[in-house]
């Protein structure tokens, strides 16, 4: 663990200008990077535009972000035309030690973990507030099939847990691969790889916004000090 310069006292939004801009040091000329999604990584993009660094183009993990990426004029490809990406820049919902996340606050968990997949490595962007001693304090977001809610609402209850349509406007919300949401609160993730590979096997389910899997290599946390580099034992 490594602590750049001291940073005075700063609001959550400054931390996360911080990390967006100390991500810059990961960004090579003529690469294609992966490219994730919120408001943390919207700083990113902005702080990558105001750069000038002349990356190849990136590949991004939703429509929000591939908005935001062309319109400071960086190329965005569909993620089948890139064979590999070598780095990808994400935030998280929550991270702990071991670099393990909850993501999906956004929605765009599904397109999160493609990216992710496709990336040599994950660097995470998040302010000190997402750092957490054991994943689930944070909603987990689920990607699922809109005809399994109810039974999957049953699955999550047999473990502990409250889940919910996440709605939008009082119907529910549907994300850019034409599915929904569940968010389940009450459950604490003990063993996030085998939580993620048991839920992801459940009929229905898209995918569950733990990120174990394809976990965090480092991450940049903002915090009143300054950007805290964290690396990740083989990740």
């Amino acid at each position: 663990m490594h602590t750049d310069s001291a940073a005075s006292a700063m609001t959550q939004d400054e931390l996360k200008a911080l990390v967006g801009r100390a991500a810059l040091a990961y960004v090579e000329p003529g690469q294609v990077i992966g490219v994730g999604t919120g408001s943390t990584v919207n700083r990113f993009i902005d702080a990558l535009a105001a750069s000038k660094i002349a990356i190849a183009g990136a590949v991004s993990s939703s429509e929000a972000s591939t908005l935001r990426l062309q319109a400071h004029g960086i190329p965005v490809f569909d993620a089948n035309e890139v064979p590999e990406l070598s780095v990808y820049i994400d935030g998280a919902d929550e991270i702990e030690p071991g670099g393990c996340m909850i993501k999906g606050g956004g929605a765009a968990l599904t397109r999160e973990k493609i990216v992710a997949a496709q990336a040599r490595r994950f660097i995470c962007i998040a302010d000190e507030s997402k750092w957490v001693a054991r994943l689930g304090r944070f909603p987990l977001p689920v990607e699922v099939i809109p005809m399994a809610t109810q039974r999957l609402i049953r699955q999550f209850a047999a473990l502990g847990g409250s889940a919910r349509v996440r709605l939008r406007d009082g119907v529910p919300l549907v994300t850019d691969n034409g599915q929904h949401i569940l968010d389940v609160t009450g459950l604490t993730i003990d063993d996030p790889l085998a939580f993620e590979s048991m839920v992801n096997n459940w009929p229905g389910v898209v995918t569950v916004g733990v990120f174990a899997h394809q976990r965090a290599h480092l991450c940049l946390l903002g915090t009143p000090q300054g950007v805290r580099t964290i690396a990740f034992d083989a990740a």
